[in-house]
C-alpha cells in the first residue's frame, strides 16, 4: 500500500525453475495474494512443469504407462491462475544489485531483463556426469527430467540389442536397473562402492546386493568406469573399467546429483560445503531480505547431526515451496530441517533409511551402539510372511535414537516412518519400546520389528 496515495502497489515475484519448489512457491503465494497485488513471473527452461521426477524410473519400467500421468499441473493450468509461466526460457544471470534477472528464449536465443521485487531460486540439481571419453556418445543417458526419460525411452525403442549397463548403485541406479530388467534387458550395474545403496551401512547394502543378484542383475562392485567405447556411428558399445569391459547397447548414469547453483554462485549468493544455497528457517537466502531458495539447490539442517547437508527429494522441495510461498504472500512459515528419510525398492525388495549411518555418527563425533534384528512383516504363522531386517543406531549412554535402516519385503519400507517421527521427537530407544503401534496378524507380529530393535538397543545401551 502506497502511504501517500492509499493505492495498492503491485509487486513482482520472479521464480527461477518451474518444478516442485518453484511452482509450489508461486501457487502458495497466489493463494495468499491476488494478481492485483502480486504479479508472478516464472521461468522454466524445459518443456514440462510441476512433474514427479521420482516417478521417471517407473514410467521407463512400464509401471506408469503415460508420461503425462507424472505431471501434477501443466503450464496452462498455472497460467489460468494468473501465474505467467514462461516455458523454454532459461535464466542466465541474476543481477542482485539491480534486482533483475536475464532470461534467454532457448529456441530463438532472444534475451531480455526482468526486474523483481522478490526472487525465488529453485534451479534444482544436475546429474553427476564424469568427464570421461565417450560420456557424450549416443545411447548414454542421465535421468533427471521428463525430457531425459523420454530420450531414454526413445533409445530403448530404437535399440536392437538388449544389453544395458547402469553406472552407479544409488537410488536412481537401483531403480533404473529394475526398470531396464522389466524392459527385458540384460542388466549390469557398475558400482564404485563396496555394496549398492551407499545411503545404507555396508552390512545392509549387502542384503540389497544379494537380492539384485538373485533377480539376475550382474553386480560389479569396487569398480570405477574409465571410459566408454563407441562404434563407427558414435553409439556406445562398451563400458570400460580398470579390470574389465562390459558390452552395452544403452548406458544409464545413476551416479548422483549436485545442487545446480552456478547462477547463484555467479551472483555472489552464499553456498554451503556441499555446493547448495544456504537459507534461514524461512527459506530466505542468508543475508538477502527478498531472495528465497528451495528444492534440490539448497542445503538443509540435519536435525540429528546438527549439520547442513544436501538431500535431493521431491518431498522436501514441495515443503520448501509452501514455506516460501507463505512468506512471500505475507503469511509466516518455517522449514525446521530433516532427519534424512528415504525409501526405494528393487522389484519386491523394499529399502528404507532415516537418520544417521554409522559413518555419519562417527564423522560428527557421536559414540553409539548398533543392533540388527531379523523379524517378519506379518505374524510368522500368517501366509506369505517374509523376513525383514532392521538395523538401529542409538547414542551411547543417553540412548537417543540416531538412525534406522530397514530391508525387507512388502510392508517393510514404510515402517521407517515410525523411526522418522521418533528421530524428530528426539526419543530414546527406551521410550520407543512403549510406542502403541497397530497390530493384527496380517500386518505385524505382536512385537513390531521396529520395536524389537528398540528393545534390543535399549538393553545394549543400559549395558554400557
Amino acid at each position: 500500500m502506497d502511504k501517500q496515495t492509499g493505492k495498492t502497489v503491485r509487486e513482482r515475484l520472479v521464480v527461477i525453475g518451474g518444478d516442485a519448489a518453484g511452482m509450489s512457491a508461486a501457487s502458495q503465494a497466489r493463494r495468499l495474494r491476488s494478481a492485483d497485488e502480486l504479479e508472478i513471473v516464472a521461468f522454466e527452461r524445459g518443456r514440462f512443469s510441476s512433474y514427479s521426477a521420482c516417478g521417471i524410473p517407473y514410467w521407463v519400467g512400464g509401471d506408469v504407462t503415460e508420461r503425462d500421468a507424472l505431471v501434477a499441473r501443466t503450464p496452462e493450468e498455472h497460467r489460468a491462475r494468473d501465474i505467467d509461466l514462461r516455458m523454454g526460457t532459461e535464466v542466465t544471470e541474476i543481477d542482485v544489485a539491480r534486482r533483475r534477472v536475464r532470461a534467454r528464449d532457448v529456441a530463438s536465443g532472444d534475451a531480455s531483463w526482468t526486474s523483481y521485487d522478490k526472487l525465488v531460486i529453485a534451479t534444482g540439481a544436475r546429474p553427476v556426469r564424469p568427464e570421461l571419453p565417450g560420456m557424450d556418445a549416443a545411447g548414454v543417458h542421465g535421468v533427471q527430467t521428463l525430457e531425459d526419460g523420454q530420450a531414454l525411452l526413445d533409445t530403448l525403442t530404437r535399440t536392437r540389442g538388449r544389453r544395458a549397463v547402469v553406472v552407479g548403485a544409488g537410488y536412481i541406479g537401483v531403480e533404473m536397473a529394475e526398470a531396464l530388467l522389466k524392459r527385458g534387458y540384460e542388466v549390469t550395474v557398475v558400482n564404485r562402492g563396496s555394496e549398492p545403496m551407499a545411503t545404507l551401512d555396508p552390512d545392509m547394502g549387502r542384503l540389497v546386493h544379494r537380492a539384485m543378484t538373485d533377480l539376475g542383475i550382474t553386480m560389479v562392485d569396487d569398480a570405477e568406469v574409465t571410459e566408454l567405447l563407441t562404434d563407427g556411428d558414435g553409439r556406445v558399445r562398451e563400458v570400460v573399467t580398470a579390470d574389465a569391459r562390459y558390452p552395452a547397447d544403452v548406458v544409464v548414469l545413476g551416479i548422483g546429483v549436485r545442487p545446480e547453483t552456478s547462477l547463484a554462485a555467479a551472483a555472489g549468493l552464499p553456498l554451503g560445503a556441499h555446493g547448495g544455497l544456504l537459507t534461514d528457517l524461512a527459506m530466505r537466502v542468508r543475508g538477502y531480505e527478498d531472495i528465497w531458495a528451495g528444492g534440490d539447490c539448497v542445503e538443509v539442517l540435519d536435525l540429528v547431526s546438527g549439520q547442513e547437508r544436501h538431500i535431493a527429494l521431491g518431498t522436501h522441495a514441495n515443503k520448501h515451496g509452501q514455506v516460501i510461498g507463505s512468506n512471500v504472500g505475507g503469511d509466516y512459515a518455517t522449514f525446521p530441517g530433516v532427519v534424512g528419510t528415504a525409501v526405494s525398492k528393487v522389484c519386491d525388495l523394499e529399502i528404507a533409511r532415516t537418520g544417521l549411518r554409522e559413518k555419519d555418527a562417527r564423522r560428527v563425533g557421536l559414540r553409539f551402539e548398533t543392533v540388527t534384528v531379523e523379524s517378519t512383516n506379518s505374524a510368522g504363522y500368517y501366509p506369505n510372511a517374509a523376513v525383514m531386517t532392521v538395523k538401529m543406531i542409538a547414542e551411547r549412554r543417553t540412548g537417543r535414537l540416531l538412525g534406522v535402516q530397514i530391508v525387507g519385503r512388502e510392508g517393510a519400507a514404510k515402517r521407517v516412518d515410525v523411526a522418522a517421527v521418533a528421530l524428530t521427537a528426539r526419543m530414546t530407544v527406551e521410550q520407543m519400546t512403549a510406542l502403541d503401534l497397530g497390530y493384527a496378524p496380517p500386518f505385524s507380529p505382536v512385537w513390531d520389528p521396529v520395536l524389537v530393535a528398540a528393545r534390543k538397543a535399549a538393553v545394549k545401551v543400559r549395558g554400557t
